[in-house]
């Protein structure tokens, strides 16, 4: 296994880090891990030389906490770096920050937690924790040890990730990126931002909710079998991300003893700007055979913003575009009603129709809003 410094901590990650949302489960029960081929797959990496684990409040309604509380008795909690998150949502007094804190290290059975993140931060999330003094807050913990390094994972716009990079003597960030994703939230950018400032970059959705690991259709298996060497899907998009020098750790979540075999196997060979341009050029073509797929043509220029009811139109267009790109539609569902701020939902549109008049590909928008908002609004679990 490789390490890597996580940014100013100072402390070594496995490159591959172990995510605990999406542990394996006993009829379908989010809530109900299954503990014992849990606890086989988490040993299973720690033996391979994973030591980063990542974990939050929320994870299999709040069950991911108090289960690696347990799986890491005798002896194990010494091997690791836990990582868990703050649930910014939840939130509403100062006091909330320690009463969170001290009942995840209950959970955790732990008297500090390694790496501590903000959870998710969005603009609202952010101004809302901001002001209630979050930030000194961190300093605290980790002055009475009970956190050694703060970070924060994103879910929004490039513009707010530079400035809450920007505003606090971070460790390290959390944000989606895979060749799916280069150029949206933090994207590519926000990655190069945040490396050139000592901020350790931790990557999840490597693989897109799994999306990308998947068994390919034949039309991206056929472009597959044009590049000169013969991967899986999971290990052409983590070696993808991997191959960013500003990537610290990439987080799996693995539920198949498979899985922790191929990623240790991958994590151990791959390394930054290793692969060539043949091998880019292939990515690149599955990447724009995918994006076909499309069902609405937006662009992201930005043309139709301001709204002045404030929906974000372009990031709605592209959470419900996933929907037919991926030919799943539970993630992005979870993505629009849990990740965007409430005034940026499709819902509140009023049909002005300046967003039309400006849209330079002329797509009916407020047509496409409506229909995006109905069916992204709907239960992901129904």
């Amino acid at each position: 296994m490789k390490y890597r410094k996580l940014g100013r901590s100072g402390v070594e990650v496995s490159v591959l880090g172990f995510g605990c949302m999406r542990l394996p489960i006993i009829g379908g029960d989010e809530g109900h891990i299954d503990e014992s081929q849990a606890n086989r797959l988490l040993r299973a990496a720690i033996d391979k030389g994973v030591n980063y684990l990542d974990t939050a409040y929320p994870y299999h309604k709040g069950e991911s906490e108090a289960f690696l509380g347990r799986a890491l008795r005798g002896g194990l909690r010494d091997k690791v770096h836990l990582a868990t998150k703050l649930p910014s949502w939840a939130v509403e007094t100062p006091a909330d920050f320690d009463r969170f804190l001290d009942e995840q290290l209950t959970r955790l059975q732990t008297d500090h937690i390694d790496f501590y993140l903000l959870h998710a931060l969005k603009a609202d999330w952010w101004e809302k924790l901001r002001n209630l003094g979050v930030l000194e807050f961190l300093d605290q913990a980790i002055r009475d040890g009970r956190i050694g390094a703060a970070g924060f994972s994103f879910h929004d716009e490039l513009p707010l990730f530079k400035q809450i990079v920007d505003a606090y003597d971070w460790s390290f960030c959390q944000i989606q990126y895979n060749y799916m994703d280069e150029q949206i939230q933090a994207g590519r950018e926000g990655l190069d931002y945040a490396a050139e400032r000592g901020v350790g970059v931790v990557v999840m959705e490597p693989l897109r909710g799994g999306h990308l690991a998947r068994e390919s259709a034949p039309d991206i298996q056929d472009l597959w079998n044009c590049a000169p060497v013969r991967r899986t899907p999971a290990e052409w998009a983590l070696r993808w991300v991997w191959d960013h020098p500003g990537v610290t750790s990439v987080l799996s979540g693995m539920n198949d003893p498979s899985q922790v075999e191929e990623n240790c196997r991958i994590a151990e060979q791959a390394t930054p700007r290793s692969l060539s341009s043949q091998e880019q050029a292939v990515i690149g073509q599955v990447r724009d055979t995918l994006r076909q797929r499309i069902k609405v043509p937006c662009t992201t220029c930005g043309y139709c913003l301001p709204c002045p009811s404030g929906v974000n139109i372009p990031r709605i267009f592209n959470i419900y575009n996933d929907l037919f790109i991926y030919g799943e539609s539970h993630f992005p569902r979870r993505i629009y009603r849990i990740t965007m701020n409430a005034a940026e939902l499709a819902g509140n549109c009023t049909r002005c129709s300046l967003c039309e008049q400006h849209c330079p590909q002329h797509i009916p928008i407020i047509k496409r809003l409506a229909e995006s908002h109905r069916v992204l609004s709907e239960n992901p679990d129904d």
